[in-house]
């Protein structure tokens, strides 16, 4: 697959999120996929493999969350990469709005997402979410 291909990937991704599917990413991580945070913070790090990303990582941050929605403002892509400027929109379950902003480095192989580095509002993160288990 081509930039052309994974930017269409990845904006089909963030349709489907802008509707609330939150099930969207997943669906097409690859098995040995890795979730990575960078920085010097309490969630920075790696999750993966996928299995690892999704039980460790995203549901149980998910489960933090109601009515969430990511849409994309912008999305760029070279070759394997795809940079994806985005807002997210949702409320913590203890009444605390949670919106978020986020650039997103995607590398997509054969029409699935092997790793996603995201940089974000951390200390929004902080302030209103728990800390993922490690």
């Amino acid at each position: 697959m081509g930039a052309a291909e994974n930017k269409r990937l990845l904006q089909d991704v963030f349709d489907q999120m802008a509707q609330g599917n939150t099930r969207a990413m997943s669906e097409v991580m690859s098995d040995d996929f890795r979730w990575v945070f960078p920085g010097n913070w309490s969630w920075s790090g790696s999750w993966g493999p996928r299995q690892v990303a999704l039980n460790v990582l995203l549901r149980p941050l998910m489960a933090q969350l109601t009515g969430y929605r990511s849409e994309a403002d912008l999305i760029l892509a070279e070759g394997d990469r795809v940079v994806v400027q985005a807002r997210g929109y949702a409320t913590t379950k203890r009444g605390e709005p949670y919106h978020q902003t986020y650039c997103y480095i995607f590398r997509v192989a054969d029409g699935q997402i092997t790793e996603v580095v995201e940089h974000c509002d951390t200390a929004l993160v902080e302030r209103v979410l728990d800390r993922p288990n490690r």
